[in-house]
């Protein structure tokens, strides 16, 4: 099974790059992870919020492959404590999909079409935060969840 993240646009604060660019090389001694980054989009000043998610909806299910499992960072998704997230994490690894997508959408979330091809949706919290941040928390949580996995002394309940 491959981890993929997909998310909108590149990240812009050195800081969160270098955060999440630790735990990725983390995650490479459990799975094979990958994070994926569609372009922005041009001219988004003269966009409705509807045509944005419909435009960037379209690049998000261009990147998709059969037979991935389709799981959308959703404020509206699942709370998982992190032994609950390691535990589906487990399930899933078991299970035969090839790959397992993540995906962060744009500023204004998903299109109905992405939402219609995805599987779960999963929160990382009732609060919001930026799209930036969801990054590194996201992949902090997979490390994390890797590590309890593996009984690795990472985690203290």
């Amino acid at each position: 099974m491959k981890i993929i993240l997909l998310v909108v646009g590149r990240t812009v604060e050195t800081w969160l790059k270098n955060g999440i660019d630790n735990y990725v090389s983390r995650l490479g001694h459990f799975v094979p992870f990958e994070m994926q980054v569609i372009p922005e989009l041009k001219n988004t000043k003269s966009m409705d919020t509807l045509t944005q998610k419909q435009k960037e909806g379209e690049l998000i299910l261009k990147s998709f492959q059969t037979g991935d499992h389709i799981v959308l960072l959703d404020d509206k998704g699942a709370h998982y404590t992190s032994e609950e997230l390691a535990t589906w994490v487990d399930k899933r690894t078991m299970q035969s999909n090839k790959r397992v997508v993540f995906v962060i959408g744009g500023p204004y979330g998903f299109s109905k079409e992405v939402y219609a091809k995805a599987n779960e949706k999963l929160s990382l919290s009732k609060m919001t935060f930026s799209h930036q941040m969801v990054r590194l928390i996201f992949v902090e949580q997979l490390y994390r969840a890797y590590t309890i996995i593996k009984g690795i002394p990472y985690h203290h309940i």
